[in-house]
């Protein structure tokens, strides 16, 4: 039991007390409890109004911070599509340099191995 129940049923307790041994008389000791009982409740229905109040204000910021965190997670995601089709492109493009140097380099070596087979062919003669 929290701290403020505890303290709020203690005051209550010695209230009712101070009112059963005050030397009134039943009616307005019926009437001291009614006044201070409607005293509890309207006290209680303002804490609730404000706790309300409060759980909604959570809420709403709650929402807003979900909001905010779906659209950073929106943006990362557009910004990695964006990423990886530049990579992708930067790879096609590479992909082909490679292949015309590879075709370069194997027409050299043809051409190469044609000169030396030339070569060889005369000094051989």
């Amino acid at each position: 039991m929290s701290k403020a129940a505890k303290v709020a049923i203690a005051a209550a307790a010695g209230f009712v007390a101070g009112i059963l041994l005050a030397p009134k008389s039943g009616k307005e000791t019926r009437k001291d409890i009614k006044n201070k009982a409607m005293d509890a409740k309207s006290a209680a229905m303002t804490k609730a109004d404000q706790a309300k109040k409060v759980a909604k204000q959570a809420g709403k910021a709650a929402g807003a911070s979900a909001d905010k965190v779906k659209a950073e997670a929106s943006e990362m995601m557009e910004s990695a599509k964006r990423s990886g089709k530049v990579v992708a492109g930067e790879a096609e493009k590479l992909s082909g340099e490679a292949r015309e140097r590879a075709n370069r380099v194997a027409s050299d070596a043809k051409r190469t191995a044609a000169e030396v087979q030339k070569d060889a062919e005369k000094r051989l003669r």
